[in-house]
């Protein structure tokens, strides 16, 4: 038995999970099936390796349902998507192949849902390694750490359009650092010298650091490009707090090689978030942040965003958009975050922008903004 799973907690924090995890299945579908079409087999997939029984506690459908229902209302997706769920539970298997079986128009899937019921190790790596995948969006939920790998995330995504979202208990992993008996999961999913890191250098650490430094070198680890490729990696992080908002239960983890889908996805937890200063999201959903808002204006990151940017950009002129794309990648900021400071900007007349005369409120992918050069000014502003 998986035993105390994620189904069995917060709903609020389910239903955030099951969220970001469904919106980025169509967003990365619709991208996708374009280009899978052109080929001699036009399949994509969704493979989740710890599925459980469909349903949480409370009755609510979690992800494989939901992917099902839309791959059942729309034509294309209903012609192309292959899914595969697996739980090593016998009885979350049994659940959910049951949960599929009544899912309205299932039946006219062209590619019946597979259920099955095994192991996650090294085996299922190395079936992945040696197999040209379709594009395929794997979704990895254990209940611990057992079976989640930087080898099996480095397997599914070698092939084109494949993304990968894996989802992970933060004080199991946390816990596991500094248990010798459990080293060998540790090592599997860090690396064997960022595992030997940690292990150094977490003792001593307050929470809030030790949390952060295990998630830089996670993220550090799931960005590094495999031995003899060039794939560059994208990562994104996303935490879930307990119900009184004072320590991280769950880490969710998103990986990409291409930049499209992190924009997309980056969008997608933004929406998510319980907390926005200035605009600017947390890219963490907290119950606490609901229940008890406070002021966060003492914590201006939109102030900060527009120094960066006079900073990083200074004696060039750049499109909107280009400023975006060179800059977000690794920080916390949207795409309105930077329209925003930009506006801000330029009515402190701090840069230049072409055209001057647009629509109120509205500041375009396509306006080139100038940037004044160290020490230089844009009118009558001096910077």
């Amino acid at each position: 038995m998986r035993g105390a799973t994620f189904f069995e907690e917060s709903k609020e924090q389910s239903a955030v999970k099951t969220a970001i995890v469904s919106k980025y299945f169509w967003s990365w579908a619709n991208v996708i099936m374009p280009q899978a079409r052109k080929s001699n087999h036009p399949k994509i997939a969704y493979l989740d390796l710890f599925a459980g029984p469909g349903r949480y506690k409370d009755g609510t459908q979690s992800t494989p349902l939901l992917i099902l229902e839309k791959a059942v209302q729309d034509p294309q997706l209903s012609q192309m998507l292959v899914t595969i769920f697996n739980d090593k539970d016998d009885n979350n298997a049994q659940d959910l192949q049951k949960a599929i079986d009544l899912v309205p128009g299932v039946e006219n899937l062209k590619h019946k849902p597979i259920v099955l019921n095994n192991e996650v190790g090294s085996e299922m790596v190395k079936l992945f390694a040696s197999t040209k995948l379709v594009p395929t969006l794997f979704f990895v939920d254990p209940w611990g750490y057992k079976g989640l790998s930087l080898n099996l995330v480095n397997a599914v995504l070698k092939d084109w359009g494949c993304d990968c979202i894996f989802f992970f208990n933060y004080n199991r992993i946390n816990m596991g650092l500094t248990n010798p008996m459990v080293r060998e999961h540790m090592v599997a999913l860090f690396g064997e010298d960022r595992e030997q890191t940690l292990r150094e250098k977490l003792a001593g650490l307050s929470p809030d650091d030790r949390e952060n430094f295990i998630v830089e070198e996670l993220c550090a680890a799931l960005g590094a490009k495999p031995i003899g490729t060039k794939q560059e990696r994208y990562v994104l992080p996303f935490s879930f707090k307990n119900d009184a908002g004072t320590r991280t239960s769950h880490h969710l983890f998103f990986v990409s090689k291409h930049p499209l889908g992190y924009s997309i996805m980056k969008d997608i937890m933004a929406r998510e978030s319980s907390l926005h200063e200035q605009g600017v999201p947390s890219f963490h959903y907290s119950p606490a942040d609901i229940r008890f808002p406070l002021l966060f204006e003492l914590n201006r990151p939109l102030d900060e965003l527009e120094e960066m940017l006079l900073n990083e950009f200074g004696g060039r002129t750049l499109a909107m958009k280009d400023v975006y794309e060179l800059h977000h990648v690794g920080r916390r900021f949207i795409i309105k975050n930077y329209k925003d400071a930009l506006a801000s900007l330029e009515t402190k007349g701090l840069i230049q922008c072409e055209p001057a005369q647009r629509r109120k409120n509205t500041f375009g992918d396509t306006v080139r903004v100038t940037f004044p050069a160290k020490g230089g000014s844009i009118g009558k502003v001096k910077y």
